[in-house]
């Protein structure tokens, strides 16, 4: 038998599409059927409905799918507030209510903090914070596609299950100073000599200032430099170009002045400087009110010496540097840490220290961690911080913040910390990403018995 008939046999046939009654939620935000022996997550999918299904992957325990159909609604369905929601992977949960995916996201919090031993009946729980549901999104990386049979370009997100790029014109969720304006990017990367050699358009927003982050795979011409830079001077965004890695970065317009875009904390007069490239929260507003709640639950005084870890461009350690006696913030990222020293001259703030290391490595020989400190602060990434809570020396700490984008790994660190001899007392959502599945919290400790 030859090498292609032998593998053209070994191809599965895709499942045809079939109905299924959804039983439940999962904490993703997807339909759960029993199929067969497999439990089916359906995305697109409510509780309660009869839907038309494509299977996408499956083995013999678990099988994930798609609704392409409804036939019977679930009274919680909306019709999505974006006219390409049907298609675009961008968000998964447009066909939802608000107050239904806040009640969602809070359900799916404490069940899994329930699984990890936490007792959310001593837990004071912080009322959800909440935002815009559209218009909220500052950064974003848009793929592009130029789309021969149809003689155009399309940017925006990749559609549901695909890695085609959604047919869309424009995107209610970004910032809405570019999401009504994607087509008139696409036509101007159409229009380019290298269409086909730019996969995707990164976007970062400030208070002030948009800057997008052209990606060519193949140099530009001067006309197409040309056409992009028009392209600044009529939406006022900051243009720049990127050949290759991140130190190829150009900006292309303005030719001059400052590069910085920013983002203000009017309420502590804080003013953040960051580059195009560097991370920062998605949604200006949740980060502020984020800020103001962590302060509040911490009550500092000059009194505290503050740890700040996975402390990025000073996000936190701003902030508590307006009450605290000294924070020291530890990041990963040198660029950062040297963004984060910046910022705290910037502001004027004398009492912060930061250090660059792998939080997730041994941390046994660092200065900074046998320093003795009253106060902690965590904000890590989706694989949480546990090898750093189990290493780091927690003598004299009494109040620990923790700031999750993952409630899975909030919840197994919490079960690390009540065994260090620290006991959830504050727990909260945060809606930083409306429309989707997402679940950001914020959770306190204070030094107690196990809980």
């Amino acid at each position: 038998m030859s090498a292609s008939r032998q593998g053209r046999r070994g191809r599965r046939a895709p499942v045809p599409e079939f109905p299924i009654r959804i039983d439940r939620f999962s904490h993703e935000g997807r339909g759960i059927a029993q199929w067969g022996p497999r439990t089916l997550f359906v995305g697109g999918a409510l509780p309660g409905e009869l839907v038309q299904v494509k299977v996408l992957t499956k083995n013999a325990q678990v099988a994930e799918g798609i609704a392409t159909d409804v036939f019977e609604a679930s009274p919680e369905r909306i019709t999505p507030l974006c006219p390409h929601a049907g298609h675009c992977g961008g968000c998964a949960l447009q066909h939802v209510g608000a107050e239904q995916q806040i009640a969602m996201k809070t359900e799916a919090l404490h069940a899994l903090m329930a699984r990890h031993g936490v007792e959310l009946t001593r837990v004071t729980q912080l009322p959800p914070i909440l935002g815009p549901t559209l218009g909220y999104r500052r950064r974003a990386r848009l793929g592009v596609r130029w789309v021969r049979a149809k003689g155009r370009v399309l940017v925006g997100f990749r559609e549901r299950a695909s890695n085609f790029i959604a047919d869309v014109s424009d995107c209610p969720v970004l910032d809405a100073r570019v999401g009504p304006h994607l087509q008139r990017l696409a036509d101007v990367i159409a229009n380019s000599s290298q269409v086909d050699q730019i996969p995707q358009v990164e976007v970062a927003a400030g208070d002030d200032t948009v800057a997008i982050v052209i990606r060519h795979l193949a140099p530009l011409t001067a006309a197409d430099q040309q056409g992009f830079l028009e392209l600044g001077q009529s939406t006022g965004w900051h243009v720049y170009t990127q050949a290759k890695g991140p130190e190829s970065i150009t900006r292309l317009w303005p030719s001059d002045g400052p590069t910085a875009l920013t983002y203000r904390i009017g309420e502590l007069g804080l003013e953040y400087r960051f580059e195009v490239t560097d991370f920062t929260q998605i949604n200006a507003g949740i980060n502020r009110a984020m800020i103001l709640q962590a302060l509040s639950l911490l009550q500092l005084t000059q009194e505290d010496h503050v740890l700040d870890l996975f402390s990025g461009l000073g996000n936190f350690t701003l902030a508590a540097a307006t009450r605290a006696g000294s924070v020291t913030a530890v990041e990963v990222s040198p660029t950062m840490v040297s963004r984060c020293l910046q910022n705290a001259q910037h502001n004027g703030l004398t009492n912060v220290h930061a250090s660059a290391c792998d939080l997730t490595a041994p941390i046994a020989d660092q200065d900074w961690a046998r320093a003795r400190y009253s106060v902690l602060i965590v904000d890590p990434p989706r694989s949480g911080a546990r090898e750093v809570l189990e290493a780091l020396p927690l003598n004299g700490v009494e109040r620990l913040l923790y700031v999750s984008c993952n409630p899975a790994t909030l919840g197994r660190d919490a079960a690390i910390l009540a065994t260090r001899g620290f006991r959830m007392t504050h727990l909260g959502m945060m809606d930083m990403f409306p429309q989707t599945a997402h679940v950001e919290s914020m959770a306190c400790f204070t030094r107690g018995s196990r809980g």
